[in-house]
């Protein structure tokens, strides 16, 4: 018996296009006629000192400043297994002293902003920001 209600709450599908049961399409209208919220993980960035802007510039200078001064891997410097870095030649070509490639810097660059969204998002939903 609770086999056969689960298969009927389940959507039906012929061909391409699914067939909607009465149930489904009621409910279907009730959450159209609501209002759509701007959702509890939008972010805004009004001027450059707000929170969010901050929170990347820090985030995405903290590891280009890591990639450049040698405490973060990059294309001429490798990791080991056991989380060494060790010098080699990447065949890039750079006119930096220490060596920091235009791929360091995209790659930085990157993982910085990515590192950024992570704590915006992460303040965002917990409602601190």
């Amino acid at each position: 018996m609770a086999a056969a209600t689960v298969t009927t709450s389940l959507p039906q599908f012929n061909g391409l296009r699914p067939k909607i049961s009465s149930n489904v399409q009621s409910l279907a209208a009730v959450q159209s006629m609501r209002r759509k919220s701007q959702g509890a993980l939008g972010a805004r960035c009004d001027f450059i000192g707000s929170p969010t802007n901050l929170i990347m510039v820090t985030t995405t200078s903290l590891m280009l400043f890591a990639g450049r001064f040698g405490l973060a891997p990059s294309a001429n410097r490798k990791a080991t297994a056991g989380l060494k870095l060790e010098i080699r030649d990447s065949g890039l070509q750079t006119g930096d002293p220490a060596g920091f490639t235009l791929a360091d810097t995209l790659a930085c660059g990157t993982v910085g902003h990515i590192i950024g969204v992570g704590v915006v998002l992460g303040l965002k939903n917990i409602g601190a920001l």
